[in-house]
């Protein structure tokens, strides 16, 4: 398909820089079929069914985010995928500016050396020393927020704990899985006294989640590889959800791709720990998500694309110019929507 079938206009003042407090005091838009009505986050239990099942990524964001230098050239980095133990692939500002055997020094005792160039523009860091890359990066990172935020306000204290989730407990990420930002302990109370089922994978989101589609048509598109884990216990659960009538309903696109990635054409949640570059445009057959808490997205990315595949992409234009109209906070730090597909009640 054409990638600016997915374009749309969005005032720069509908993307949120901050967050909302309490967090569960986000806005929702549901949108169940091709009907739309407003809601707030909190909302969420009475919106579902007993027996339905809301499924987390429990990845926890890292501070990927380096600035250093090269001789006299200044490097930013963004950590995008862990390749071992002392190496990750990045996107470097001024990459060109960067050979094989590079040492970039990001200031507290912190250095890494370039040992590849990858075809997509991406580099191998190896960094030095024998802390655990996990501390050196506590040292001299920070907060990986997207530059449609950062390019608006500088990064602080505050970031640390607000692109955080909840659910966070397995370091990997450099993007938040943004969906689930929203919740609080008293909306996961609130949820389980409603007889909604609750489980957790992980999907390690990478930087290519910010990237521009720069393909003409979605089938030029290369999709990023990510890691992502479901244990066998987790699956059975799912699938015994889905095998009493229960809905599987996916908070955030992250979930989604990792859940559809490990389904088979039965329906079926098998067990993974892989890699996963699946790319859902129009055109899809869903085999297991039966819908999806999301954040709105930016125009011509994938995850609209994603969005559009489950809902139709005319009920996501009218979704997302509703949403505009309506002064709906856009992207990582905005409102949320509920997206519930006609085939799939």
């Amino acid at each position: 398909m054409r990638v600016d079938l997915f374009d749309f206009d969005l005032p720069q003042d509908r993307i949120a820089l901050r967050p909302v407090s309490p967090r569960d005091a986000a806005r929702m838009l549901l949108v169940d079929g091709d009907a739309m009505s407003d809601h707030g986050v909190i909302d969420l239990p009475r919106l579902l069914r007993a027996g339905d099942c809301l499924v987390f990524n429990d990845t926890r964001v890292i501070p990927a985010q380096l600035e250093g230098v090269r001789g006299d050239a200044r490097i930013g980095t963004t950590l995008h995928k862990r390749i071992d133990l002392r190496r990750w692939q990045a996107f470097a500002r001024n990459a060109k500016r960067l050979r094989i055997g590079d040492v970039v020094d990001y200031g507290a005792g912190v250095t890494a050396t370039v040992e590849e160039r990858y075809p997509d523009g991406s580099i191998c860091l190896a960094f030095g020393g024998d802390e655990p890359v996990e501390i050196l990066l506590s040292r001299a990172g920070t907060m990986p927020l997207p530059p449609y935020i950062a390019s608006k306000r500088a990064i602080d204290e505050r970031d640390a704990e607000d692109y955080q989730t909840m659910f966070a407990a397995r370091d990997g990420a450099v993007a938040a899985p943004t969906a689930s930002l929203h919740f609080t302990d008293r909306l996961m109370a609130a949820i389980r006294d409603a007889g909604i089922h609750t489980e957790t994978l992980t999907l390690h989101v990478g930087a290519g989640t910010f990237l521009p589609v720069k393909a003409e048509d979605t089938d030029e598109h290369e999709m990023h590889a990510e890691w992502g884990e479901i244990s066998a216990e987790t699956a059975g659960r799912i699938n015994a959800v889905r095998a009493a009538g229960g809905r599987v309903i996916a908070v955030g696109t992250t979930v989604l791709r990792l859940l559809e990635s490990a389904a088979d054409e039965a329906g079926q949640l098998h067990p993974i720990a892989d890699e996963t570059r699946i790319f859902i445009t129009p055109g899809y057959r869903f085999r297991i998500v039966d819908g999806l808490m999301t954040n709105f997205h930016l125009p011509k990315s994938t995850l609209f694309m994603l969005v559009s595949a489950l809902m139709g992409l005319e009920t996501m234009r009218a979704a997302y110019a509703h949403a505009i109209a309506g002064e709906y906070r856009f992207y990582s730090y905005g409102d949320s929507s509920l997206l519930l597909p006609p085939s799939r009640k």
